[in-house]
């Protein structure tokens, strides 16, 4: 029997919107909207420009990292060394500016040191089978060190004859929209572009979903493996350069405890820790639960200490959900 054209149309239509509905970026986003919407109604303080605008621009530190975690998970692999490295890069981005050096130096100083961190943990991943977890546990240790012998573990605040520029860098705006937003889409829409459209983005997924299948099949899984922390770590260092502009000042505690906020994003965004599921737009809107979450708090009267509790419910609730998902697919 012949299928008509309003079929086909209302089958893929169907499709779709299954598909809507099992992605569980699609709940958080729906939690995010509830969430403002509550507050909106519920505090006087929240719709207000300077709150939003706060929120707006405090997500976008943990959201530019929790890119480059989502693509360390898709492939099947953690970094927990992303806030000492955001550490590391504020401190020589500090301590060159501040010896004189232009704002081009310190930021190329910066990334520099994020990609050779990255390249480090991800040879001794790929090509020396260390277990992630232990190398960048190892790191988390090592680059906060090396802050502190970097800067005598003091607090930098003079960055030399560009220090305006860096200011505005960090705490500039573009027609009302803070720069550091304006950072984050535009590095979301790269990533978005490189996991959808490319060969590096189908082969980190072909290496998290099997990558023993990935090996036989020709995908040059170690060199990827060192490329995929090393954009980790490109984002830390990113990071650490845009917040170091907001704050004006850099101490050896910057991005302490970070590395749980952004895995918590990926990972309420969609990311499995088993590798080989994540999206762009999953890690912004995980980052964007977890500040309104932290945000929330204040406004609504509620001790901060409660802040671990609600995130790592969050957490719990989206590991549940793929679970559950994963069971309905089997059945």
């Amino acid at each position: 029997m012949a299928i008509s054209l309003e079929q086909t149309i209302d089958h893929r239509q169907h499709g779709r919107l299954s598909a809507l509905l099992s992605s569980q970026t699609f709940w958080v986003v729906v939690a995010v909207a509830i969430a403002c919407i509550y507050l909106s109604f519920a505090t006087n303080s929240f719709a207000t420009s300077n709150n939003l605008y706060n929120i707006s621009r405090n997500v976008t530190f943990t959201a530019i990292i929790a890119l480059g975690m989502t693509m360390v998970i898709i492939s099947g692999g953690i970094d927990l060394s992303v806030g000492s490295v955001l550490c590391l890069c504020s401190m020589i981005l500090a301590v060159t500016m501040h010896a004189g050096y232009s704002i081009e130096v310190g930021i190329a100083a910066a990334i520099g040191t994020a990609l050779l961190v990255g390249a480090f943990n991800g040879i001794l991943i790929a090509y020396l089978d260390f277990p992630p977890f232990v190398v960048t546990l190892g790191m988390l240790s090592l680059a906060r060190s090396l802050a502190m012998v970097a800067s005598n573990n003091t607090v930098v605040f003079e960055f030399g004859p560009d220090q305006k520029a860096l200011l505005s860098l960090g705490g500039g705006a573009y027609f009302g929209i803070p720069n550091p937003v304006v950072y984050m889409i535009v590095l979301a829409l790269i990533t978005a572009f490189i996991l959808r459209w490319t060969r590096f983005g189908r082969h980190l997924y072909a290496i998290g979903g099997n990558e023993r299948a990935a090996t036989l099949t020709g995908v040059p899984v170690r060199r990827i493996k060192v490329a995929v922390y090393m954009v980790s770590a490109l984002t830390a260092g990113i990071a650490g350069v845009i917040e170091t502009g907001w704050l004006g000042a850099v101490t050896t505690n910057i991005g302490t405890g970070l590395e749980l906020q952004v895995i918590a994003a990926a990972v309420i965004g969609g990311a499995n820790l088993a590798g080989g599921v994540g999206t762009a737009l999953g890690a912004l809107v995980g980052a964007a639960l977890i500040e309104v979450i932290r945000n929330s708090l204040g406004l609504l009267g509620i001790n901060a200490f409660w802040q671990g509790a609600f995130i790592g419910g969050a957490i719990i609730m989206a590991v549940l959900f793929d679970r559950l998902r994963n069971l309905r697919l089997r059945e």
